[in-house]
């Protein structure tokens, strides 16, 4: 080539050069050029991060140092007795029974504490994590109905259990699905987000376990492995027959030479698809004692005490899990061995029984096993005589010493943020023994419950450093009275034409007896009435237009509503749900709230959505004593070592005061007052 050409040449290779062309860019490259980018942002983020650190750490420590100057304590101890009563409280102070109690009143308060409509136990406590009415948070009651179709459901949690293995390779066994039916935050959401640290024990309806800055073990509505609310087992040797019907499971065994062998029914097998797995019991009767062998482990147990907390492993062929439960000897002529609820294994739980996860291994770890189920005392097995009045107060106290260690364990390490623990014993002992209170006016084992409670409250107080700026709060959900008569809301409703079951002398439970096409209103749970509503309830009747019209019809035949047997007024008030509440979950509860008299309360078989023949009935079971009556009557208690800066507390306004002490406002939706906020003076006012 001459020299001549060479620029023609040097033009055409740059042309061919700049010019587009087609080739293949494998998939390699393409990652390439994506991880890279990735990886260039992350470092940009990165490198924001750290930059932008110091500032955030400035903004968090100034937003804590304002906190701090308007916060009126550095620690909160919240103990809350279930149910514990401010009428026999101020009578058992007066008589010197509770001292603890009696300082704790003299040092700051001792007040009534308005409780919830309605009087139960899940809305009052739900209100108190709240601070907002049940309207806004969801739960009226321990049970509700699901309006697609009559069933009944639990009000506070939803579990729906994990998928059954298919195919010919069994899948590995999941974990349940829980959603819980609770709505508006709990309050120590607030303390976490401003740094404020809180150890939350065993307080009802927080399961399932939520994010926050903190501890939490979970409390009422906590299953048993079986997915019940506490179901026990009586290992019998007597036919069933002869034991009458049990809420719990009942295992006949056949004791041949002393021997017999038994199957602890345990959770439902969902690798088979059907039944449910069991553990092999083998037990031997020693004179009066039994020998039981459980999964390797031997167990002596004598008549009058519970063996410790023992771990029983379930399989389904490929997997093994494992639960704790107790065993009692109530007798040998013939075997009668009472087994407690089986729980859910802190150290390994198959469903999340804590926040963080770890914590309830790291409470099992350091002390010991413990009872988990939301309702562990058994009063059921009582109830049905199961087990008796002492297996049954053995049962409770060792479930508060267990609580009690738990406790005492978070006030050594949170010594700067909030403490709180819920006892439940006071509840259960009060159900179960209200009408020897009322036979025997030495309180007998009610004010033994009660002299527990103050005890508790002793050795808190005992760690309380005189210069240590730590607020008591002791409280509870609600107060106690009688229940000698039960009223059956369906048998009236059916008398008055609002009811009509498909046959006449129907009346069958989870209101499987009713005629939807006739019904007008019905009432399951203890609560209520529900209309049966056009577009809410399946096969619903009444026409929205109609509902107030309806409502107040039967608001004004119920209201004074009187017993034909006493004369006595049974009935003092029915509440329109639609004029008490405004929250978004209204349509959650009953359309009429009930407000039954001291001595009455929904019969048994009305609660659990049976249509019985009489209206009023006799109350003869174990359980004598009660709360789900007109709420102005069975007020909560609460003591405070810090005077109060207003009367007449309600539970709704325990959040917003207990936020207003570590100096936070309360958010716009809670609408309580700051008990320990002074009242603005009257040139405040004015101004």
């Amino acid at each position: 080539m001459s020299s001549r050409h060479l620029p023609l040449v040097t033009a055409l290779a740059l042309i061919a050069a700049a010019a587009p062309g087609w080739g293949y860019v494998g998939p390699g490259a393409g990652l390439a050029v994506v991880g890279t980018a990735w990886t260039a942002l992350l470092l940009v983020l990165g490198l924001v991060t750290v930059a932008l650190f110091p500032l955030y750490g400035l903004w968090r420590w100034l937003r804590q140092r304002r906190r701090l100057g308007r916060a009126r304590a550095r620690r909160v101890i919240a103990l809350g007795f279930d149910g514990l009563d401010p009428g026999l409280a101020e009578r058992w102070m007066a008589a010197g029974h509770l001292p603890n109690l009696e300082r704790l009143a003299r040092a700051g308060t001792f007040t009534r504490l308005a409780t919830t409509l309605p009087a139960l136990t899940p809305a009052a406590w739900s209100s108190f994590s709240t601070g907002v009415d049940p309207s806004r948070h969801g739960i009226f009651d321990f049970i509700g109905r699901d309006a697609r179709t009559y069933a009944p459901r639990l009000s506070s949690v939803e579990i729906a259990p994990p998928r059954p293995a298919a195919g010919r390779w069994p899948r590995r066994r999941g974990r349940p699905v829980i959603r819980s039916h609770r709505h508006s935050e709990l309050f120590w959401h607030y303390l976490s987000r401003a740094g404020v640290f809180s150890s939350i024990l065993r307080m009802p309806i927080t399961f399932p376990p939520e994010l926050f800055g903190g501890v939490l073990l979970s409390g009422m509505c906590v299953p048993d492995l079986r997915g019940t609310q506490g179901e026990c087992t009586l290992i019998s040797g007597a036919p069933a027959a002869a034991r009458g019907s049990m809420r719990g499971r009942l295992v006949c065994v056949d004791v041949v030479d002393g021997r017999c062998r038994a199957s602890l029914p345990g959770p439902a097998d969902l690798t088979a698809g059907s039944g449910e797995l069991t553990a092999p019991l083998e037990i031997e009767l020693r004179g009066e004692r039994v020998r039981v062998a459980v999964n390797g482990q031997l167990l002596e147990l004598e008549p009058g005490h519970y063996s410790p907390w023992t771990e029983v492993v379930f399989a389904d062929g490929r997997h093994s899990f494992g639960g704790l439960c107790r065993f009692r000897l109530c007798g040998t002529d013939p075997l009668a061995l009472y087994v407690t609820p089986l729980q859910i294994d802190p150290h390994r739980p198959l469903m999340p029984l804590s926040h963080p996860p770890e914590y309830s291994r790291y409470l099992s770890r350091r002390l010991g096993p413990f009872a988990t189920v939301g309702l562990a005392e058994d009063t059921d097995a009582l109830d049905d005589g199961a087990i008796d009045a002492a297996a049954f107060l053995d049962q409770t106290r060792d479930l508060q010493v267990e609580r009690e260690r738990m406790l005492m364990h978070e006030l050594e390490r949170n010594r700067e943020g909030l403490v709180a623990c819920v006892f439940d014993g006071t509840d259960r002992v009060q159900h179960m023994f209200w009408r020897e209170l009322q036979d025997d006016d030495s309180g007998g084992p009610i004010l033994e419950a009660y002299q527990r409670a103050d005890q508790v409250v002793g050795q808190v107080l005992a760690r309380l450093d005189d210069a240590d700026d730590t607020v008591l709060l002791v409280l509870s959900d609600h107060g106690f009275c009688d229940f000698r008569r039960g009223v059956d809301l369906n048998a009236w409703l059916r008398e008055r034409g609002y009811l009509h079951t498909l046959e006449p002398e129907a009346g069958g439970d989870w209101l499987s007896a009713v005629d939807w096409s006739r019904t007008r209103a019905y009432a399951m749970g203890l609560s209520g009435i529900y209309l049966n509503q056009a577009g809410r309830e399946a096969q619903g009747v009444v026409a929205p237009a109609d509902a107030p019209a309806l409502r107040r019809e039967l608001s004004e035949a119920l209201s004074g509503l009187c017993d034909p047997e006493s004369g006595e007024v049974a009935v003092r008030q029915v509440w329109d749900a639609r004029q008490r509440f405004s929250g978004p979950y209204t349509e959650a509860g009953p359309d009429l709230f009930m407000g039954y008299s001291r001595g009455y309360r929904v019969s048994w078989s009305c609660a659990r959505g049976a249509v019985g023949q009489a209206v009023f009935t006799a109350n003869d079971r174990r359980w004598s004593g009660d709360h789900s009556v007109d709420p102005s009557l069975v007020p909560g208690a609460l003591w405070s070592s810090r005077p109060l800066a207003a009367a007449e507390p309600h539970i709704t306004e325990m959040a917003p005061s207990i936020l207003g002490l570590f100096g936070l406002p309360a958010p716009a939706h809670m609408r309580g007052r700051d008990l320990f906020a002074p009242s603005p003076s009257a040139a405040e006012t004015e101004l």
